[in-house]
Formats: C-alpha cells, structure tokens, sequence
C-alpha cells in the first residue's frame, strides 16, 4: 500500500477560492488546507470580535434512514439520541468496545426516520466501516454523501446579523442546536447554529457546486476568511477537544469533562466506557513559554501525564494548555511542563478558559 504521506492531497470545492484569498496550504488528515490568510492572530480576532468563516468541508457526512434509523443511533451512540427532535441537533460519540472513541460526532435530526450524522475529516472512512459493520438487523440504509455537501463555518457574535439580511429565515427565532433549511443569497442551504469555536454562528451546508460563490459573497458581505490556526486556538480556549489529541481510540474519554454525553442505556460498547478513567483532562496556565502536544507534564519532579494541546492564547495573552493527567494527581493546582529538558510552572485552571 502507498504510505498516507505519498498519496496526493484531497482538495475541498473551495481550494481554488482558498488561493485567490492568499491562503498559505498545509497538509491536514489528507486534504490540502489553508492553515490562515492575512494572519493567525487576525482571524482569531475577527471571530471573537465579529464573523470569521472556516471551510470545513473536508468532514464528512453520512445520512441515516428507515424505519429503525433512531434504534440503530440508540446502538452505536451513548447519547439519547430519542430526545432529538426534526430540525434539532445533538453532539455526540462513536464508542469502541475497548473504552475508546471510534470518533465524536455530530447528529442532525432531518425529519421522520431520518438523520445527517457529521464525522471528522480523518476518520471518514474508518466511521463508515464502524456504522456498516452494526447495521446487523436494524431497518436502516446509510449512504455516504461526504462528497455532496460543502461545509462552511460562520462563526462569531455578529454572524446572525451579518448573515440576516441575505437568508429568507429569521435567523433570532433559532437557538443553539437548531438545524433548518434556507435560502442563503438565493441558494438552498441548510443551517445549524452549531460550530467549534465558543461564539454564535452557523455551520451552512450547501453542494459543492455552488460552495465558492457562496464563499465569495461571504468574503464581499465582510465576514473574514479564518483557517485551520485560528480554528485550533479558538477551540482550545473554549476547551473543546479534538479527536486525535483529547479523544481517541485508545484514550478514555470520560477523562475529559465531556460525560455529560453518556446517558444511561443499552449501547455498543457500554460496559467499557463505564469503567475509571485512570487519567483525568485538565486545563494549564503558563505565563510566557507555549507549550505543544507530548510534553511531558510533572509534579513534584515526577512525570505524571503529557500536554494533549497546546497554544499561545490570542485572546488571554498568555499560554494555555489542555493535558491529560494521572487521575490521582489531577487535583492538584501546581504543575510543571518540560519543555526542552527545562521544567516550567504551570497553574491548573478552569476550562473553558473563555467564555464569551
């Protein structure tokens, strides 16, 4: 087989707009992505501040039909996936049956019997082999349209105002979570106001056919093209976990202060999900060195954990971290993170560390 590495990037329907807005493209899971445009710092700003949009295009999308649609989601997922009502979305996770994350998700209920579950871009095909092999009896058909569908993120405290007059929706009458056609600058889109970054916005699925018009008129409207470095930082500050870092097939993630998302019923994978997490998530405050993925964490000149993200906080002004640490050590306040063969002190702190 060719190495992951040698095989040619993938392009979202927006790679040719990504140029033209002066996009520096880097490698991510497979696809050739803008990493920023005018600036990390700037965009991070514009979302905070205003609207920024991301392409995110390259996730993916599978829709889930029949009659048995709800009792299969109920199977590979622990969240109450009854509670979703048509135009309501859920967040969600695939879990293996070793204590890990095959992946977490997002579920969209469309109507009746049907449902649009979002995966993350690196792990599309592994999610779809998972989900085919649980069909087992259940009246289901799912179809893989990670290919029909472009994804734009809209996010910030002015992106409902920005985008209103150019939608035929009223887009104050939706709350979090909500999920609903629309016509955006005269294309049918679907809208959620769901998104990764701690702001308001919308996530708008739209074909790929028609994404880099709508792309352009967003850019002509003033929401500022945002790439994959303000994604991570803003994430990080609103203490989101991203797979591959704070989730993963071999980490717990009841470590993490998601376990809100496990409610109590039957589901693949419970009996191993419900055992201790033996590490705990914590989120870091240094005063001036950033810190990256793998160092190693300590206390008392002892390791016990290892930094899962880390960045220099726009917004804060100083580093931030989230670590995965021994559950027995979690509770402490002081810390220290090697960086180099050098020990700096770190402060355990709340997450998120922002809040709008």
């Amino acid at each position: 087989m060719t190495p992951t590495s040698e095989l040619p990037l993938k392009r979202t329907p927006l790679h040719a707009a990504h140029l033209r807005a002066g996009a520096r493209m880097v490698p991510f899971g497979g696809w050739d992505m803008p990493v920023q445009y005018a600036g990390l710092k700037a965009e991070h700003q514009a979302v905070r501040e205003a609207a920024g949009v991301f392409d995110v295009s390259h996730m993916g999308e599978f829709r889930i039909q029949g009659a048995g649609a709800l009792a299969f989601l109920q199977h590979v997922t622990p969240n109450d996936v009854s509670k979703l009502r048509p135009g309501r979305a859920q967040y969600n996770w695939l879990p293996n049956d070793a204590g890990g994350l095959v992946d977490d998700i997002y579920i969209y209920m469309v109507g009746e019997n049907e449902y649009l579950m979002v995966v993350n871009a690196s792990n599309i095909d592994k999610d779809w082999a998972h989900l085919q092999a649980h069909v087992g009896t259940f009246d289901v058909q799912l179809s893989n349209e990670s290919d029909r569908w472009a994804l734009l993120a809209v996010q910030g405290p002015k992106a409902a105002a920005i985008l209103q007059p150019h939608v035929d929706v009223d887009l104050s009458s939706k709350k979090k979570n909500a999920y609903f056609a629309a016509k955006l600058f005269g294309f049918d889109v679907m809208l959620a106001r769901t998104g990764y970054t701690g702001e308001d916005g919308f996530e708008v699925f739209v074909d790929a056919s028609e994404a880099e018009t709508v792309w352009d008129k967003l850019l002509a409207i003033g929401v500022t093209p945002a790439g994959l470095g303000a994604r991570d930082t803003l994430r990080l500050e609103a203490g989101f976990p991203l797979y591959g870092h704070e989730f993963g097939d071999d980490i717990h993630p009841l470590s993490s202060h998601y376990g809100w998302v496990v409610k109590d019923k039957a589901h693949h994978g419970r009996d191993a999900l419900r055992q201790p997490a033996a590490q705990k998530l914590i989120g870091l405050k240094l005063e001036k060195v950033p810190v990256r993925e793998g160092y190693p964490v300590l206390q008392g000149g002892q390791v016990v954990g290892h930094v899962t993200s880390g960045t220099s906080s726009p917004t804060l002004g100083h580093p931030i971290a989230l670590a995965l640490v021994r559950a027995d050590a979690a509770e402490a306040t002081d810390f220290e993170v090697e960086v180099r063969g050098k020990s700096h002190p770190a402060t355990r702190t709340a997450v998120p560390f922002y809040q709008p």
